[in-house]
């Protein structure tokens, strides 16, 4: 069994072997804190003891009981392992709930760091039980606003800026974003898509309930 923790009190960055880092205004201690909720919540959800999780994720009970605690730092790797053992997506460990609308900004976002190479996940929205999802890559450029009539029930949009700027969201609270930028609101609602620059690219993820 491998033991993939760091002391909670060194949060992964950059330069970082491995471990989570918070988004801004967040510090890396309580996106710890956050994660070994997660990590209690599904095992006790699941009715697993900590020690058969622990069999299962193929890491050390006591690594275990640190990370339950908030006092380990876990790895891409180690999440990895316990949602597989918990048979639920990475995301869910690190990812809290969010309001019905989520702008997470270019550098912001949950990132948890491999300790096997230089390569940080972040974690932009979980996709929900029985949700299916389509993705459309958008080419815009600056003049009429694409407006869009309400989609069917439970759909949520999701919109990554690539190049250019847009105004993306609901069609009273649309939100400016630039390249790298992320939001998700109600699909199920009017909304709209504007390029406020030439040559706008953009990812669009529709999640249909």
């Amino acid at each position: 069994m491998s033991d993939q923790t760091t002391p909670a009190t060194s949060p992964g960055g950059p330069g970082s072997t491995g471990g989570p880092s918070g988004p801004s205004g967040t510090s890396g201690v309580e996106l710890i804190g956050q994660i070994a909720a997660s990590i209690r919540r599904e095992r006790e959800r699941s009715g697993l003891s900590m020690a058969e999780l622990a069999r299962r994720a193929g890491i050390a009970k006591s690594t275990l009981s640190q990370l339950e605690s908030g006092s380990g730092n876990p790895s891409v790797e180690t999440l990895w392992a316990l949602g597989v053992a918990l048979n639920v997506p990475f995301s869910r460990l690190v990812d809290p709930p969010r309001p019905a609308v989520k702008v997470i900004r270019a550098g912001e976002g949950p990132v948890t760091h491999s300790e096997r190479a230089d390569y940080a996940a972040t974690v932009l929205s979980s996709c929900p039980p029985n949700a299916r999802r389509d993705i459309y890559r958008i080419e815009a450029q600056p003049g009429e606003t694409r407006a869009s009539d309400p989609h069917m029930p439970g759909t949520v949009e999701h919109v990554m800026i690539g190049a250019g700027r847009a105004l993306v969201g609901p069609t009273e609270a649309p939100v400016e974003l630039g390249p790298g930028d992320y939001v998700s609101y109600p699909g199920d609602a009017p909304h709209v898509f504007r390029a406020l620059a030439p040559d706008t690219l953009a990812v669009i993820v529709m999640e249909h309930i």
